[in-house]
C-alpha cells in the first residue's frame, strides 16, 4: 500500500511539474525578412488568383458566345433548308400534268439535299462551339495551375526567409 501510495505521489508531482513547463518554444518573433516575405506572397497569392477569376471569366464568355453562335447557326440552317424545300414543293405544285410526276421526284431530291445541308451545318457548328469548349477548359486548368506555382513559391519564399 505504501509503495502505491508513493508512485501516485509520485505521479502527481510529476505531471505537475510537466504542466508548468514549457510544452515547446513559442514561434520565433517574426524578422522583418519575414514580414517581408509574407506580405510579398500575399501580394503575389492574391493577383494570382485574380487571374485565375479573370481567365475563367473570360473562358466562360466564350463558351457562351459560340454556344449562342451555333444555335443561331442551326436555326439559319434549319430555315434555309425549310425554305428550300417550300420553293420546290410549290415548283412541283405548279407544274403541268405531264411534267407532275418529274417535278416532285425532283422536290423531293431538293428534300434530301436540303436536309443533308442543314445537317452538315449542325453538325460544324457543335462541333465548333465543342472546340471552343475545350479550349476553354485547358485555359482554366492552366490558369488553376499557374496560381498553384505562385502559391508554392510565396510558401518556398517565407520558408527560406524563416531559416535566413
Amino acid at each position: 500500500m505504501n509503495k502505491l501510495l508513493a508512485s501516485l505521489i509520485a505521479g502527481l508531482f510529476v505531471s505537475a511539474a510537466f504542466a508548468q513547463a514549457p510544452a515547446a518554444p513559442a514561434a520565433a518573433p517574426a524578422t522583418p525578412a519575414v514580414v517581408k516575405a509574407e506580405a510579398k506572397a500575399d501580394k503575389a497569392n492574391a493577383a494570382a488568383v485574380t487571374s485565375e477569376a479573370k481567365v475563367d471569366a473570360k473562358a466562360d464568355a466564350k463558351v457562351q458566345k459560340a454556344e449562342v453562335n451555333a444555335s443561331e447557326k442551326k436555326v439559319k440552317a434549319h430555315a434555309k433548308a425549310a425554305k428550300a424545300k417550300s420553293k420546290a414543293h410549290v415548283k412541283a405544285a405548279k407544274a403541268d400534268a405531264d411534267d407532275k410526276v418529274k417535278a416532285e421526284a425532283k422536290a423531293d431530291k431538293v428534300d434530301v439535299k436540303a436536309d443533308a445541308k442543314a445537317d452538315k451545318a449542325v453538325v460544324n457548328a457543335n462541333a465548333k462551339a465543342a472546340g471552343v469548349k475545350v479550349d476553354a477548359q485547358a485555359d482554366k486548368a492552366n490558369a488553376k495551375t499557374e496560381t498553384k506555382a505562385v502559391k508554392a513559391e510565396g510558401k518556398v519564399d517565407v520558408n527560406a526567409a524563416t531559416v535566413k
